[in-house]
């Protein structure tokens, strides 16, 4: 049986992509935006003062990769709004495939900085490498390492 993609014409296909990222983005958005949201509150509690340099600059290097992940996820809307009735379809969903991808690779940075730091204030510096390297691996082998192993095994069928 062939696939639906493969009956799809051109124009079809591309639009097909498109809805089935934009449904991928809507899930993302939500996830980093409330992760944004809240980190922006932090300086504002009253322990933040008591950080070391060394928390207050992996904070800071958080922040960044979760607004930067908000952008690259967001950023295919705007690509969108800005390209409207252009008939730029087919670069819209290159763009918006590779901002997606790198802003989940932004955000598994965020969530794991995050942990990194939260390990660090509550248990210590060793503590906190270790979650940080446990995260990193996780979301390398559940995101990137699953999808590597599908596509491996389906090139050999």
């Amino acid at each position: 049986m062939r696939s639906a993609e493969r009956d799809d014409l051109p124009d079809e296909q591309i639009t097909r992509n498109w809805n089935e990222l934009l449904q991928e983005l809507r899930v993302s958005q939500t996830g980093v935006q409330i992760l944004s949201g809240f980190l922006l509150t932090v300086p504002f509690s009253q322990r933040f003062g008591e950080l070391s340099s060394e928390q207050r600059n992996a904070y800071l290097a958080v922040l960044c990769c979760s607004l930067m992940a908000t952008g690259l996820i967001i950023a295919p809307v705007a690509f969108h709004r800005l390209l409207f009735r252009q008939q730029m379809r087919p670069w819209l969903v290159a763009a918006a495939n590779d901002c997606a991808k790198a802003g989940l690779v932004m955000l598994a940075l965020s969530t794991c900085g995050g942990l990194f730091l939260v390990f660090d204030v509550v248990v210590g510096r060793t503590a906190a490498i270790i979650a940080l390297a446990i995260g990193l691996v996780f979301f390398a082998g559940l995101w990137g390492g699953v999808a590597a192993v599908v596509s491996v095994r389906r090139g050999r069928d």
